[in-house]
């Protein structure tokens, strides 16, 4: 190997290796996300359990719960667009059981029934508890006037329905014909995005290999 090819030539090889060290991390990430999403949906579809009396946000997020009691007529709306259906809202209406109220993801309506009639009720439901991460700095507030909210706030929900800010997802219920369509706390809004670092890195690393060999090639011609 001649002088001029030396430098290139380290250049190239700590790239390469850089980038496949990179690839190879995020391999490893991808098979510890997988481990936690299967830890997740086999905690999600458990036996469920009466509610606990003090649930912890941590602790009991995704805890399977069963409980009877009266699905009032105090709900909120959250606007909500499902995948091939469209836009609709997600129905949270206050849940009396047990001598206490909590919040209750009854599930989705669309745009047309968000202000239908929904009648109090006495069920028995099987659901989730959760506690969604979906306010940021760019949620707008809700419009109270309109009852519309832009995403699911435990602690604002609670104080609007005056309930315990514990929020439960509704799996299944105990209504024949439920006017509200079930969304079930699932893993969809995870992300898990490692496969694609990965292949990314990889690809990086493959033109970084081409590209140095391509430079090696042209010094050896212009060094002849």
């Amino acid at each position: 190997m001649s002088r001029p090819m030396i430098l290139p030539f380290l250049f190239g090889v700590i790239g390469v290796a850089i980038l496949l060290g990179l690839g190879t991390w995020q391999v490893q990430r991808l098979a510890w996300k997988n481990g936690i999403l299967n830890e997740i949906i086999t905690r999600i579809k458990d036996t469920p359990i009466a509610i606990p009396s003090e649930p912890d946000p941590e602790r009991d997020k995704y805890l399977p719960v069963r409980a009877t009691g009266t699905i009032t007529q105090d709900e909120l709306h959250i606007l909500v667009s499902l995948k091939q259906v469209g836009a609709g809202y997600r129905i949270v209406s206050a849940f009396e059981t047990d001598g206490r109220r909590i919040l209750l993801d009854r599930g989705f309506v669309g745009v047309e029934q968000k202000d239908a009639p929904r009648q109090a009720l006495d069920v028995e439901v099987k659901g989730n508890l959760h506690w969604p991460d979906e306010v940021d700095g760019y949620t707008p507030a809700p419009d109270l006037a309109e009852n519309i909210w832009f995403a699911r706030d435990v602690d604002s929900m609670a104080q609007a329905l005056r309930t315990e800010p514990i929020f439960l997802v509704v799996r299944e219920t105990s209504e024949s014909d439920p006017s509200v369509t079930p969304l079930p706390v699932d893993i969809s809004g995870i992300p898990n995005d490692h496969l694609g670092y990965a292949i990314t890195w990889f690809s990086l690393a493959f033109v970084w290999l081409g590209m140095t060999g391509a430079i090696l090639w042209r010094i050896r011609q212009r060094t002849k």
